[in-house]
């Protein structure tokens, strides 16, 4: 069946298009090479266009176009985030499959990722006038549909688990395109030196300190290869087993930043929740530690009050298994300013680590959070509680034991 027949078909037939994909057979080389890049390369070449040639019109400034070298280079790593991420979420969907009373078979956890994604490559031909990229958002919802569908068809789950099944797929592969879109938004940075770099000359290379953005993105990509060829020589194996293991080793050295990290024991963490704060006695408390395989994260948390309407909340988490997210958020110098009629609120780096703060115009809840080691996360709210008073209270914690503690649990790899 032709490229399009098969993209025409699942889109807009999916109920009778799943069966007749279940039954043909599939290779992944064919997958990729046939189906995955091809129509990622449409939506890459749009976004090329859209960015590079047409241009996008902003405020004051006029019409910006990002550099053509650039551009280039970012449509090329589009289409290799593409092929990542579906083998990634294949491997993730075939690891779930008994839990929900599937059965395991990693060709047709490939056949699931690649069709159910159809929808989003298509639209991305959108991305070629850039202010119409926005409803790249409705295909994915689409696709979500389409992967509602075809787990019970391919991968043979119980109708009444399928809900449940595609749940925690969903959850696994917005967390999986959520690294991948920082990731790319990292590496546009490095599109730009890259384009530095070709017009200098093709014999010249390009050293990066290692605590610099882009020397840890260096780093991360090293670990991130040593990952794929475990994966790919648990393919050739046959091994099921060790299939599972490496993806998820995988998924973890990439949410991890590089390496894999077990968030600290609930017991440790509930350490730094004292019992007053704020100048307020605690009246509850909880604490846990959750996650899959080997992304896990904890947090404990309190709340506080004076029984007349004054109350805080605080939170103390440790993102472990997916620290790599505030590392990318700290590598790539996230910071953000905004304002309404009711609130102001602002990210910014201080100290060398990333601060938030609410401010409530209409008396509501105020919050400070502070990002400690790239890897722990310090929030407090509270109603009738100003932004300075919880700053204080926040800074009154053992901050410096807590970054001390940034590379516990973290695993030789």
């Amino acid at each position: 069946m032709s490229i399009v027949d098969r993209a025409k078909n699942i889109c807009l037939t999916p109920t009778t298009e799943w069966p007749v994909i279940a039954a043909e057979p599939a290779s992944t080389g064919a997958l990729m090479t046939g189906y995955v890049v091809p129509l990622a390369a449409v939506g890459a070449i749009a976004g090329f266009i859209g960015s590079s040639i047409v241009g996008q019109s902003l405020p004051y400034v006029g019409t910006y176009r990002t550099p053509f070298v650039t551009g280039l280079v970012l449509a090329v790593f589009a289409v290799g985030m593409a092929v990542l991420g579906v083998f990634v979420l294949s491997f993730i969907i075939n690891a779930l499959a008994p839990t929900f009373g599937a059965e395991q078979n990693p060709t047709q956890a490939l056949k699931v990722a690649v069709y159910s994604y159809t929808p989003v490559w298509i639209a991305g031909v959108l991305q070629i006038i850039p202010l119409l990229g926005i409803f790249v958002i409705f295909a994915a919802f689409y696709a979500m549909y389409l992967l509602y569908l075809g787990l019970p068809r391919l991968m043979k789950c119980p109708e009444d688990k399928a809900v449940g099944y595609t749940a925690v797929v969903i959850v696994c592969a917005i967390v999986l395109f959520l690294v991948i879109g920082g990731i790319t938004a990292m590496f546009a940075g490095a599109g730009v030196v890259g384009a530095g770099a070709l017009g200098a000359g093709a014999g010249s290379a390009v050293q990066f300190d290692k605590d610099s953005p882009m020397g840890k993105l260096e780093q991360l990509g090293a670990k991130l290869e040593q990952s794929n060829k475990k994966m790919e020589a648990a393919q050739k194996s046959g091994d099921q087993d060790a299939q599972v293991a490496a993806a998820f080793e995988g998924l973890g050295t990439l949410l991890g930043g590089g390496k894999r990290v077990d968030p600290i024991a609930i017991d440790q963490l509930k350490t730094f929740v004292p019992e007053n704060f704020a100048g307020f006695a605690k009246t509850s408390s909880n604490a846990e530690k959750t996650g899959i395989g080997g992304l896990m994260v904890s947090k404990a948390e309190a709340k506080y009050g004076d029984g007349a309407g004054k109350n805080v909340s605080l939170e103390i988490s440790d993102t472990g298994g997916v620290s790599g997210l505030m590392g990318l958020a700290s590598w790539v110098g996230m910071e953000e300013e905004k304002e309404d009629d009711t609130s102001s609120e602002k990210t910014v780096r201080v100290d060398g680590r990333l601060v938030h703060e609410r401010h409530s115009k209409t008396g509501g809840t105020n919050e400070y959070g502070i990002v400690i080691g790239d890897r722990f996360v310090v929030n407090a709210s509270g109603h009738g509680v100003g932004v300075n008073e919880l700053k204080a209270a926040v800074s009154g914690l053992d901050l410096a034991k807590l970054e001390a503690m940034k590379d516990v649990g973290v695993q030789k790899q």
